[in-house]
């Protein structure tokens, strides 16, 4: 009986640590899971340990214990199936098929990445972001002391605008145990265009989040919904109302038990009331940004660059093996939100062979041909412009000014500030601009342009076009400094546009002259060429004056001969 009850309380032991460990470890019940083997392991080993505990054999002894011998083939069993596991799922053994799991297609850049408009550019990176939102945190006095700014700062577009969302989080446990009943009331939005930092203050609070204890916890939250999903990284976003969620990917395994990751479902849970929503990857809502992280992307690109002629030459030869630069950046387009790196070969030179652009809801990838400089050159050049002020240069953005691929880099001091602007032509890297905003910073690189041959003014190819008329309006402006006179002529409803530097007659001419231009038409007002014409009313008035002049004469010798008769 004694033995009896001492099994029964080695069972509910055992039932009770491994009800512990799965509260906190929250493995997944998943063969694909490599955490759920991890947990096998060590309920083998507990027990393994226990029985020997119990037994305290001699070491002469465990060769007899039929326990014992089960326990190790138990063992072994796990840990043989987890390392041929492993084995049959690496890219050793399955390089063409680790290469074929990213579809990449050929892309146009001046066609897929239009050029912005200045007010949709994206001037910050997560760092300044994060100092943005702690700055407006430590102005609300009323939520400073009990909440902080997570350091999610996940990029998306809101409204067709590029922001950086992050909730709130609980300072610390205390402040969770006092505020937990009302939830998290707010989060942070920052505008990445117009560093216009917002805090939106929720009617209900999060009460799913990160930063939350026990069942509220959102990882433990969803594991006790979906026992059987893998989850990749979650990223926090916001929908079209601005109402909060934790956007939370399924792992999807494509080869053999632990190897080709992607993604196969999205989980979307309302982080206000915990409801969940499940779809298929290609079934998600279009405002959601982030099905696929950044990370998974190119470490997907990096499987298709580099195992082409298979998993050996990848190491040994190299033999068209292509990598992604160091780092990535964002670009917003068509209301998606794609990852953007270089493309290099694997022997580490200092050009690029190309960049890629990767949809990260649709996984969609585009590699763009265009040789130029890497990331890490363009940053130094532009550092090297303002080296004297010793100001570091964020990760470059990709943007298309004039139809050349562009590296638009903020550079930021010492306190972590964007202080100046740089645009730095991909291919040709010596050419950067530097200015204290965007448009004056996009003024220097256009002018740089055309001093350096990349741009040049187009043909003008309009007709010289010839008009007789009288002038019915004139009237003076200054552009540049230069002095010009907007005419009309009778019988047109066009503005003609005279230079006074180019046809100083022009000040001759007043209204009811008659003039005969030549002239380009133009949207505003059309460009004369050549001014000829007749001033009457002025003639007119001169002969006038020179006819009073002559009467006068007369009139004078008249009065004189009437005066000296004699004379």
């Amino acid at each position: 009986m004694k033995k009896g009850k001492m099994k029964l309380v080695a069972v509910i032991a055992a039932l009770v640590f491994a009800a512990v460990y799965y509260y906190v470890a929250l493995p997944a019940v998943n063969i694909h899971s490599s955490d759920l083997w991890m947990f096998m392991i060590i309920v083998v080993l507990i027990v393994a340990a226990v029985y020997l505990g119990k037994k305290k054999p001699t070491r002469f002894e465990l060769k007899r214990l039929k326990g014992f011998k089960v326990i190790v083939a138990a063992g072994v069993l796990v840990v043989g199936a987890y390392l041929i596991g492993s084995l049959l799922s690496s890219p050793i053994i399955n390089a063409k098929k680790y290469q074929q799991l990213l579809k990449v297609e050929e892309g146009e850049f001046t066609k897929d990445i239009e050029e912005l408009s200045f007010d949709q550019i994206p001037l910050l990176d997560k760092d300044s972001a994060t100092l943005l939102g702690n700055r407006k945190m430590g102005s609300m006095v009323d939520m400073v002391s009990q909440f902080e700014v997570d350091e999610l700062y996940s990029q998306i577009n809101y409204q067709d605008q590029p922001v950086r969302v992050s909730p709130l989080r609980y300072a610390n446990l205390i402040k969770w145990f006092t505020n937990q009943k009302d939830g998290i009331p707010a989060y942070v939005k920052i505008d990445m265009a117009t560093q216009n930092t917002e805090l939106v203050k929720l009617k209900e609070g999060m009460k799913y989040t990160t930063s939350d204890h026990f069942n509220r916890n959102i990882y433990r939250h969803l594991r006790f919904k979906y026992p059987t999903y893998i989850f990749d990284d979650l990223s926090f976003e916001i929908d079209e109302e601005g109402v909060p969620y934790w956007v939370c990917p399924v792992k999807k395994y494509n080869i053999g038990l632990f190897g080709g990751v992607t993604v196969g479902r999205v989980v979307l849970c309302n982080a206000v009331t915990g409801e969940t929503e499940d779809y298929a990857i290609d079934e998600v809502p279009e405002w959601i940004d982030h099905a696929y992280s950044a990370d998974l992307l190119v470490q997907l690109y990096d499987y298709y660059g580099t195992l082409k002629h298979g998993y050996f030459n990848s190491i040994l030869g190299q033999k068209d093996c292509l990598i992604t630069t160091n780092g990535y950046n964002y670009l917003a387009i068509d209301d998606d939100v794609w990852v953007y790196t270089g493309v290099t070969s694997v022997s580490g030179d200092q050009s690029n062979v190309g960049f890629v652009l990767m949809n990260q809801r649709t996984m969609e990838t585009k590699f763009y041909a265009i040789e130029g400089a890497t990331e890490a050159s363009a940053m130094s050049s532009a550092e090297g412009q303002v080296q004297n002020l010793k100001y570091v240069a964020t990760f470059p953005l990709l943007l298309n000014i004039s139809g050349e691929p562009t590296y638009f880099i903020a550079l930021k001091d010492d306190a972590g500030l964007v202080k100046k602007y740089a645009m730095v032509n991909v291919q040709k890297y010596q050419i950067v601009a530097i200015g204290d905003t965007v448009s004056e910073c996009e003024e220097v690189y256009t002018e740089l342009m055309y001093q350096n041959g990349i741009k040049v003014d187009e043909p003008d190819n309009r007709e010289v076009e010839t008009m007789t008329a009288k002038i019915s309006k004139i009237a003076q402006g200054v552009i540049e400094g230069n002095s010009h006179y907007y005419i009309m002529l009778e019988g047109s409803e066009d503005i003609f546009d005279v230079s006074v530097v180019d046809f100083i007659d022009i000040i001759k001419y007043d209204v009811g002259d008659e003039v005969t231009v030549e002239y380009k038409k133009d949207e505003k007002a059309n460009t004369v060429l050549s001014l000829n014409g007749s001033s009457p009313n002025r003639s007119a008035s001169k002969g006038e004056a020179a006819e009073a002049d002559t009467g006068e004469n007369s009139q004078s010798e008249n009065d004189s001969d009437t005066e000296n008769p004699e004379e």
